[in-house]
């Protein structure tokens, strides 16, 4: 089990001590920072501005979304932050939901996998440049048909410096996890717990039997899961400083009919305590939606509590399929994790 650090997107600004967290995981050895970006700051430039002032962490988008940028231009950044970092780079790529697709950067959001299968390709073929980038999909055209005829393919004038860059998907659904073992490098998920290993494992076998050969074997697979640490001698304590976060998963993003992170969550057996949550959500009541989330969901989803109890329930996230826990947390919880690497 590796551990890496997961920063998250922001807020009100690049968020307080970012930097020195950055720098400390480096320090301690683990293995990797991610970013991420909803409809504010973007993934790509905080990992180039705190990659420079380190030199050995891996770099990576958990996630950059797939409507912000045409896969051409999300194959230029991928290929010259690894170029930069000297080959540390892993594009995480995500589609998130209609809210946000539709709604800010005025996308259709129609057939995600589809869409998400298209833009793949696009990106493996500017990073193996074996040819003019060419495509004739439903949602992308390259040359674009129907211009003014002039536009022709082309083939990136950078070599990248890695042909195999790795890219990871994040998926929540069944299907999209299967997608992500058929087509990807790495599988980002959220919300995953121990519990329900079996189910995600028989999605990821799905996907690896329509697997390309020219991809890496499915034994290197890798699966970063993003996880809430929090340390405190009081679990009930620890547990609050989650519960927001779940809150606000379960009953803001996403529409009613489609929040794919409620349902990640509904399948651990909190069906009722969802809906409750979310209907206190979308009253205005966020503070009592926060409350109502049970701790016992906390600790499905996240480790919270003293050291000793971090300890104890990494034994059970070790017999999963995820290969590296992406820390949501502060410098204590990166200090503990730390000192339990394998």
């Amino acid at each position: 089990m590796r551990f890496g650090l997961h920063t998250g997107y922001w807020s009100a600004g690049p968020p307080a001590g970012a930097q020195e967290l950055v720098l400390e995981a480096e320090r301690l050895g683990l293995d990797s920072v991610w970013t991420a970006e909803a409809y504010g700051s973007d993934a790509f430039t905080p990992l180039a501005w705190w990659g420079g002032r380190t030199s050995r962490i891996g770099l990576g988008t958990a996630v950059a979304q797939v409507s912000a940028r045409t896969p051409t231009a999300t194959a230029m950044a991928a290929l010259t932050l690894d170029h930069l970092s000297g080959g540390r780079f892993t594009l995480g790529l995500g589609v998130s939901g209609p809210q946000v697709v539709e709604g800010w950067y005025g996308q259709p959001y129609a057939r995600p996998l589809a869409r998400t299968r298209e833009f793949v390709d696009v990106v493996r073929q500017v990073l193996r440049r074996e040819g003019p980038v060419r495509a004739a999909g439903d949602f992308y055209s390259l040359p674009l048909e129907g211009g003014t005829g002039l536009g022709r393919a082309l083939r990136s004038t950078v070599h990248p410096l890695r042909s195999d860059l790795p890219i990871h998907l994040a998926a929540e659904g069944p299907k999209n996890v299967a997608l992500a073992a058929e087509v990807a490098d790495g599988w980002l998920p959220l919300f995953y717990a121990p519990s329900v290993d079996g189910f995600y494992r028989a999605a990821l076998a799905e996907g690896f039997a329509r697997r390309g050969t020219d991809l890496r074997a499915p034994e290197e697979f890798e699966v970063a899961a993003t996880v809430p640490v929090v340390i405190d001698d009081d679990v009930e304590r620890a547990a609050d400083v989650v519960r927001p976060f779940i809150a606000l998963y379960v009953g803001g993003m996403g529409a009613s009919t489609a929040n794919f992170h409620r349902e990640m969550i509904e399948r651990l057996g909190y069906v009722d305590a969802c809906s409750t949550v979310a209907d206190l959500w979308t009253q205005g009541r966020r503070d009592e939606a926060a409350a109502a989330v049970p701790t016992a969901m906390v600790q499905d989803v996240a480790l919270v509590g003293p050291p000793s109890a971090i300890a104890d329930r990494l034994d059970a996230w070790r017999e999963t399929v995820v290969t590296t826990i992406l820390v949501q947390g502060d410098l204590a919880a990166v200090r503990t994790v730390a000192a339990l690497q394998d």
